[in-house]
């Protein structure tokens, strides 16, 4: 069966974690990634190694992709290069603009070379606009945007996750721009196709995850603060501990969700009813009715109180760790976990690529390979070079 992009030709020349997922989630789907490294290696290869000397990160972000070692200052290595984006439907680079210059791979230089490319540019604060050659990354793009800011219990500092949030989520824009820039070219058929550039900066998405805050504040007010894991639109809604030390997570949040909630709680009298009842009553005593949840919640168990509030259709769940994960029977049913073989006789366990599609579903196949790994098919396989060029290549340095 035929993947969703099967035939597809990416140029992956990106480094670190970001802009590195928008092709690994176009090589789930099938399409053929070739990660151009220079005869170094991704800084990406080195960081969180293991004592073997081995990068989980790496074989993460790099999984499904062919590499190839190519020496961009080199004469001969920019011919290749040049070839290849003549071949290629979509590059994907998160370059500074000196080595943009550098390497010729500016966007008018690349659209010259192959209109129908199309080029995504990945930079934290976008290619437009005053601070567009600045540095930066994801945790920059979690603060900057406000999502710190409004992240972090109420009387405690802001706080950025302890996951790579803004990196992940800027994978997920990029990939989204890519999609439907390849759809607006293959809809103009093949004599009018032109590519175009997506401007993927690391900032928008965060801005994105802040549209809500941004809508309900009128500019008069000071600026919206942390509230834990409440929200201000709604109660309840928190993480809540249970009386055996474990957490749940609770969000029912409409007046039909709340009356329920007052029933399982033992709320529902008419007294009840009216201070509770409607939403605008209600957050008048957000507090209070949260900490009605709060209480009754601590003086069960866990597995007790998801029973009751499931029973009753309101939307709960265990606030899980990864060795809950890996044993809960939905996600195993799912098959939302899959393991890959290492190269080194061991495995690694990813997440399955997302999302699920019923007739051309991704595939993880392959970790990330080693530098140059896949030098000789590569260039057999999009430029037909014989086995002798390819070898006077690597004599020459270039590749």
């Amino acid at each position: 069966m035929a993947q969703a992009l099967a035939g597809l030709k990416v140029l992956d020349l990106t480094q670190l974690l970001a802009a590195p997922q928008i092709a690994a989630t176009l090589g789930d789907f099938g399409a053929d990634v070739i990660k151009i490294e220079s005869k170094d290696g991704d800084p990406l290869r080195k960081m969180g190694a293991n004592p073997q000397g081995s990068s989980p990160q790496w074989k993460l972000v790099s999984r499904n992709k062919r590499a190839l070692s190519l020496d961009l200052d080199h004469a001969e290595g920019q011919r290749i290069f040049q070839a290849l984006v003549a071949q290629a439907d979509v590059l994907i680079e998160n370059l500074t603009p000196g080595l943009l210059e550098r390497w010729q791979c500016t966007y008018p230089l690349l659209a010259a070379s192959n209109p129908r490319l199309i080029v995504v540019s990945v930079s934290c604060y976008g290619r437009t606009g005053p601070y567009a050659d600045r540095p930066g990354a994801g945790t920059l793009a979690e603060a900057f945007g406000g999502f710190a800011h409004l992240n972090g219990e109420a009387d405690g500092p802001p706080l950025v996750p302890s996951l790579p949030l803004g990196d992940t989520l800027t994978g997920m824009s990029g990939v989204i721009g890519t999609l439907m820039a390849l759809y607006s070219r293959d809809r103009a058929g093949q004599g009018t196709a032109r590519g175009q550039q997506v401007d993927v900066a690391m900032i928008d998405p965060i801005l994105q995850l802040m549209s809500l805050p941004l809508v309900m504040h009128d500019g008069r007010e000071p600026s919206p603060m942390r509230m834990g894991s409440r929200i201000a639109g709604g109660v309840p809604r928190n993480l809540y501990r249970c009386g055996d030390s474990e957490w749940l997570a609770l969000s029912g949040t409409t007046d039909r969700q709340v009356a329920r909630i007052l029933e399982v709680i033992g709320q529902d009298t008419e007294a009840g009813k009216a201070r509770y009842g409607s939403a605008k009553d209600r957050l008048q005593v957000a507090d209070e009715l949260d900490g009605l949840v709060a209480e009754w919640i601590a003086a069960r168990e866990r597995s007790a109180v998801l029973d009751a509030f499931l029973k009753a259709r309101i939307p709960v769940a265990p606030v899980n760790d990864l060795a809950a994960l890996l044993e809960d029977p939905h996600l195993r049913a799912r098959a939302s976990v899959t393991s890959l073989p290492d190269g080194a006789g061991a495995e690694v366990s990813v997440f399955s690529p997302t999302p699920t599609l019923s007739e051309t579903p991704g595939t993880h196949r392959s970790v990330g390979p080693s530098i140059g790994a896949h030098n000789a098919s590569i260039l057999s396989d999009w430029l037909d070079l014989p086995a002798e060029e390819i070898a006077e290549l690597q004599r020459l340095g270039a590749i």
